[in-house]
């Protein structure tokens, strides 16, 4: 994290400081300022002077404070952990180590791998995995309650969706850690009870999930007319999200599809049109499910969205590049720049040859384009402000692998890679992507992966948290025995918990 950038983006919010130009740039800013303009698609990604009126300085702010602490955390552990084992063999070293991890990490370290120490030395690999499962417990826990603070904000949103005409709005983004802050960063919509988020290995989701997630939000509008009733003229959004990256397209794209962006469009566009067909097929109401397909750029954080056409069709030719509408409107007063945004949504809809369609989308999604477009405008400004236009970890650097039903309080980016998996053969291609990533980030550098594995049960239902209890200590087996090697070696650690259902619940560890 950028700190210093961090501090001076928060004075900005409050006006008291200019943006960072290339002369005055801190920590060597203006060295990759000057390095932006001659590299990809980022060329056209100012780096320097006004702001853009529609970016939300304050909210920029208050995310990069969040950023700041939430990697924070991570980062102090290696080099907190080579002090305390240079200082093994010294007199009073529990006393000492444990001193400088509270001051350092914030909570102490196990006292019986300090105890051990002087049999064979201190166990590193222990101690760096427990010390980011407490760091990933500790931010859990801060991010529950930060979600809950947003009440207004969460409320708001929720009657955007239903104005747009979307009593539900399920997103599938790829699990890859850079997307892990796609809903808080990228597209600045917080959770609410309408959205749904579930990351797949190159947005490949479940068809068949989805669909029993469909039928579930149709049986409560129905019995129970939440969020509306059945016949109210409203439908149900599915979105997936691939990603790319501008400045190494051919190897730091999406793993799960070999860095192509054609094959990664492609096969999210089949899985959309294979939810959509399964429901018209199963149900005969495919007219009130619309599907959107959106693309990140994850060295800038600016989306391109795939504009769908007067019949809800979706073209991997016909979309809104937000990095042009940023640089086209930098220098527009706000209200100039919001009709230039629906005018370039209306441009995309009169796109001829390959990504012609059958004319515009309804009113109700255009709005929704439109917003998410403006959204993501503040989020470019940020990687401008921070880091001069591009996010100085490109490639992969998670910290952990989280597995199961995930931790939808932490939206922050490269901080998980994401498996989403009930038993491990049916995810077993999102573990095996995760497993290769943390090879490269951990292994190779003698530090072992973590794995936190989370649950959620329902308390309302008897038994639910001992089912999840088992499923969890299931999984933790399989994983063990499918990288039994890295097992081994010590070099994979699993963490067990659950959780109940509320957002904010407290996090039960599981033995």
């Amino acid at each position: 994290m950028n700190t210093r950038n961090a501090y001076a983006l928060r004075a900005r919010s409050a006006g008291n400081v200019r943006r960072p130009s290339a002369s005055t740039a801190p920590n060597g800013l203006a060295m990759k300022m000057a390095d932006q303009q001659g590299r990809g698609s980022c060329a056209r990604m100012p780096v320097q002077g006004g702001r853009h009126l529609l970016a939300d300085l304050r909210a920029n702010a208050r995310l990069a404070c969040c950023e700041e602490s939430a990697k924070g955390r991570f980062e102090a552990i290696v080099p907190t952990l080579k002090a305390i084992a240079g200082m093994q063999h010294d007199a009073g070293f529990i006393e000492r180590a444990q001193t400088l991890a509270l001051e350092c990490l914030g909570h102490r370290l196990p006292e019986g791998i300090l105890d051990d120490a002087w049999v064979s030395g201190l166990d590193l690999k222990a101690l760096y995995a427990y010390c980011a499962f407490v760091a990933q417990n500790d931010l859990s826990t801060k991010f529950a309650k930060d979600l809950k603070d947003q009440v207004e904000s969460v409320q708001d949103v929720s009657n955007f969706f239903l104005d747009c005409g979307f009593h539900a709005v399920d997103i599938s983004p790829c699990a890859d850690g850079r997307l892990k802050g796609l809903m808080r960063y990228i597209l600045r919509l917080p959770l609410t009870s309408l959205t749904r988020r579930k990351a797949y290995a190159g947005a490949l989701f479940d068809v068949e999930t989805d669909v029993r997630h469909w039928v579930s939000t149709e049986l409560r509008r129905y019995r129970e007319g939440v969020p509306t009733t059945a016949d109210a003229n409203t439908r149900y959004l599915k979105v997936a999200v691939y990603h790319t990256s501008s400045s190494d397209p051919c190897h730091e794209g999406c793993a799960a599809h070999g860095s192509n962006e054609h094959v990664a469009i492609d096969a999210a566009l089949e899985r959309l049109m294979q939810f959509r067909q399964a429901i018209e097929n199963s149900f005969c109401c495919g007219a009130s499910t619309d599907i959107l397909l959106i693309g990140v750029d994850t060295d800038t954080d600016a989306i391109k969205v795939h504009v769908p056409d007067a019949n809800g069709d979706l073209s991997a030719h016909r979309f809104v590049d937000n990095a042009q509408i940023y640089a086209d409107t930098l220098n527009l007063s706000a209200d100039d720049a919001r009709l230039a945004v629906y005018e370039a949504i209306r441009g995309a809809s009169q796109a001829s040859v390959w990504g012609q369609g059958q004319g515009e989308p309804h009113e109700g999604m255009r709005r929704l384009i439109a917003n998410l477009l403006i959204n993501n405008l503040s989020q470019i400004e940020y990687v401008v402000d921070l880091y001069g236009g591009r996010h100085p970890d490109i490639g992969h650097a998670e910290r952990y692998i989280s597995v199961g039903d995930g931790f939808e309080e932490m939206q922050i980016r490269n901080l998980a890679y994401y498996a989403h998996l009930h038993t491990l053969e049916e995810g077993v291609a999102d573990m095996d992507v995760g497993i290769k990533i943390f090879k490269g980030l951990n292994v190779k550098h003698g530090l072992p992966v973590p794995v936190v594995i989370r649950y959620r049960y329902d308390a309302r239902v008897p038994g639910s948290r001992e089912r999840s209890e088992e499923k969890a200590r299931r999984v933790r087996d399989a994983i063990q025995a499918r990288y039994a090697q890295l097992h081994a070696q010590g070099m994979l650690f699993c963490h067990l918990t659950v959780q109940d259902v509320p957002i904010g619940s407290p996090i039960e560890e599981v033995n």
